[in-house]
C-alpha cells in the first residue's frame, strides 16, 4: 500500500478546532452519544492511539480508551493540534503500512489501521464542524480514501449496525463528503 498524506486532513480539523468556543463544548454532535467536548477528548485519543498504531508501540494504559469530555484538557486547543501533526507525520513512514499492529486493544493489519485513522479523523472532523456550524473543507483525496474504506463493509446478517451504525441512503451523485457521512451512519442535512 501507498503511503496516505493524513497532513491535508489533519489540517482541516485543526482549522474546525480553531473556531471552537467553550460556550460549544456541551453541543450535541451527529455522534448521538457524544458532546463536543466528548468528541474532542475521542479524537485526541485516536491520535495518540494511531500514532502508536503506525510506530507499533503499545498504548501507555495498554486498554481501551474511555471517551469522557468532562476530563477534556484544558490546553486541548494545542494539545490536540499536535496530536493531528503526530499522527500524520506517523504514517508517512512506509514501514507504517507493513504487518499487524495494534489500534489501542484491538489488532489489525496495519494498512487496515492507516484507513481507519484516517476515516475517524475525516468524519469527526465533519462531526465536529457541523456541531459548531463551522466551514469543513477536507482534502478530496481523504475524503475518497474514507469513503472507499467505509463504503468496503459488509455487516454480516445478524451482526447489527456494523462499525458506524445503519448508513444513511444518499443520492449516488451527492458530494463525496455527504457520501461518506451517509456510509458512516450520518443523516448529511444534520444540524445542531
Amino acid at each position: 500500500m501507498d503511503t496516505i498524506d493524513f497532513a491535508p486532513a489533519t489540517r482541516a480539523v485543526t482549522t474546525v478546532l480553531g473556531g471552537i468556543s467553550d460556550e460549544q463544548l456541551t453541543a450535541a454532535t451527529p455522534c448521538p452519544d457524544f458532546s463536543v467536548a466528548d468528541l474532542l477528548d475521542h479524537l485526541n485519543g485516536l491520535a495518540l492511539a494511531f500514532t502508536l498504531a503506525a510506530r507499533k508501540a503499545p498504548l501507555p494504559d495498554g486498554g481501551q480508551p474511555v471517551v469522557d469530555g468532562s476530563q477534556l484538557s484544558p490546553d486541548w486547543r494545542t494539545e490536540i493540534p499536535a496530536a493531528l501533526e503526530q499522527l500524520a507525520a506517523a504514517w508517512t513512514d512506509p514501514a507504517a503500512y507493513d504487518g499487524l499492529t495494534m489500534a489501542g486493544p484491538i489488532e489489525m493489519p496495519a494498512d487496515i489501521a492507516a484507513l481507519v485513522a484516517l476515516d475517524e479523523v475525516v468524519v469527526h472532523g465533519w462531526d465536529l464542524a457541523r456541531a459548531t456550524g463551522h466551514p469543513y473543507d477536507p482534502d478530496e483525496a481523504c475524503v475518497l480514501a474514507s469513503l472507499g474504506f467505509a463504503a468496503s463493509f459488509e455487516v454480516p446478517p445478524g451482526a447489527g449496525a456494523g462499525p458506524f451504525g445503519p448508513p444513511v441512503p444518499v443520492p449516488a451523485d451527492a458530494p463525496a463528503l455527504d457520501r461518506l457521512a451517509g456510509a458512516t451512519g450520518r443523516d448529511p442535512g444534520w444540524a445542531p
